[in-house]
This record gives structure tokens, sequence and C-alpha cells, in this order.
């Protein structure tokens, strides 16, 4: 299988650190915590395909995990890498864990990973969701003034952050347009409808939650937990879905500890 390259910004040097977005995001999802990452790490920040500025799948391609997991361990091969660690918010969270069930990782960091559904809770999300992408759909002007005001980005921003606030009015539009644009919403979103995580991870991971995230109700971490025994397990207090700018610190210090783990491994 072989599809279009993944677009991505490459920053910093030391083990290879893969970033992996959510559904309807794209790589600058990463920006508040890119900058400080590379500071210790090769960092990749990826746009999954049908996402961001990246290439769809062709027609008839499925956006199931197998496709991209493979897709991935395409680019892992095209960029150099060898087992790299990856983090992954929602989407991106569940594919981490995927890529670590199937021994393509050194280390997998799944901040509210999908997959993790109670019996409703995948239907809360993709209404949520579906909600976003419909509001998404007004003309560009009127995302770009809402936008610029205080109260607009906290209205864009309130599902997926707790502090939506701290989005500057770019940001904002940016992320209003990605989800507006992208071509790989729906098909991801029919397979979440019958998407759990079933797989074992061998690898050293970790799983953190924010326990005001409301597309994930962090009440799904005790599922994660009891599927992962093995894995460690860490509330991120006060922060929403999408935590990289709800507890920046955190999120680092999260990733270090993961990696650090993984050399021990390596080492013994």
């Amino acid at each position: 299988m072989v599809h279009s390259p993944l677009v991505h910004t490459r920053s910093g040097s030391g083990e290879t650190v893969v970033l992996i977005h959510g559904i309807g995001h794209r790589r600058q999802a990463w920006g508040p915590v890119f900058d400080r990452l590379s500071e210790r790490y090769d960092v990749i920040a990826v746009d999954l395909a049908g996402f961001g500025e990246s290439a769809p799948f062709p027609p008839g391609v499925p956006y199931t995990m197998d496709v991209a997991c493979a897709h991935l361990a395409e680019q892992f091969a095209a960029w150099g890498l060898e087992r790299p660690h990856v983090v992954g918010n929602s989407l991106g969270g569940a594919i981490a864990l995927e890529l670590a069930s199937r021994h393509l990782v050194s280390s997998a960091t799944a901040l509210s990973p999908a997959g993790f559904f109670g019996r409703f809770d995948r239907f809360q999300a993709l209404g949520v969701l579906s909600f976003m992408r419909l509001a998404s759909q007004l003309p560009d002007a009127v995302l770009r003034a809402t936008a610029r005001q205080p109260w607009g980005r906290r209205l864009i921003g309130a599902a997926l952050y707790a502090h939506p606030e701290r989005h500057d009015a770019a940001t904002t539009y940016g992320d209003a347009l990605a989800l507006k644009r992208c071509s790989g919403f729906a098909a991801v979103a029919r397979e979440g409808v019958h998407y759990a995580f079933r797989g074992a991870v061998g690898v050293p991971a970790t799983v953190a939650w924010g326990t005001k995230d409301r597309i994930l109700p962090y009440r799904q971490a005790a599922r994660a937990r009891a599927r992962l025994p093995h894995a460690e397990h860490v509330p991120l207090r006060g922060a929403g879905h999408v935590p990289m700018s709800d507890c920046p610190d955190e999120i680092v210090a999260i990733v270090d500890a993961t990696v650090g783990r993984a050399r021990e491994v390596a080492a013994a």
C-alpha cells in the first residue's frame, strides 16, 4: 500500500517523537508543546490523511485503523525511522495505542484516546463533533469575525479546551477552517461508530485524560485503566479534550516520563 506522503513539520534532534492529532484537527494542535519537545527530541507533527494539508486516501480506501497504521508505518520508513515514540490525542491517541499494539513504536502516549466508549458515549462524541463540523460550514468571513472576539473564541473552542481563551484569533480561525475543509471527517466518523480499542500494548504507554473533557468524558479513563493495566494512567486535572494548551507543562512531563521508561526497557 502506497499513498500520498503526510504533510508534517519536523524540528529538533535526538530520539524521534511523532505527534498525531484528532479528528477534524491539524498538526498545529501541538503548537503549545511543539517547541519545548523539540528542545529534547526530533519531533514530527503530522497531518493525517484527509486532514490539515494532507491529501485524502484514494477513493475506495477505507479510513480504518489498519489502513491508518499501515500508512504511518510507510511514513516512518520514508522518514528513516525505526519504532519512534508516538504521542496522540483523541483519534490520534487511539492510533498511538494501535501502533503500539502492532509493535511499530517504542512508546505510546495517548491523551484522551478514542476507543474506550461506554454504551452511549460514542454517540455523544459523534454528536458534539458533528455539531462542530456543521457550525464550521459558516462563511469564512463569519468564522474569521467570530474568532476575533473573545466570546467567539470561547464559543468555538468550548468543546475542545477548558481554556479556549488562551488561543489567539489566528489559531482559532485556522482550527475552524481545518474542521470545515477536512475531507476525511465523514469517513473517520463512520468508522468511529463501531471502533473500540481491543489490543494489547507491550511497550511503555501512558494514558492521560482531561477531567473536564466534554467529548470523551473522563469516566472513560476507568475503562482504559481496566483494558490497559500495565500502562501508566494520569488524570489531567482541569484540562479539556485537547489538553496541550490547557496544561502544556504536564504534557511535556508525561512525554518525558514515557520516553524515559522506554529507554530503561531498551537498556535492560
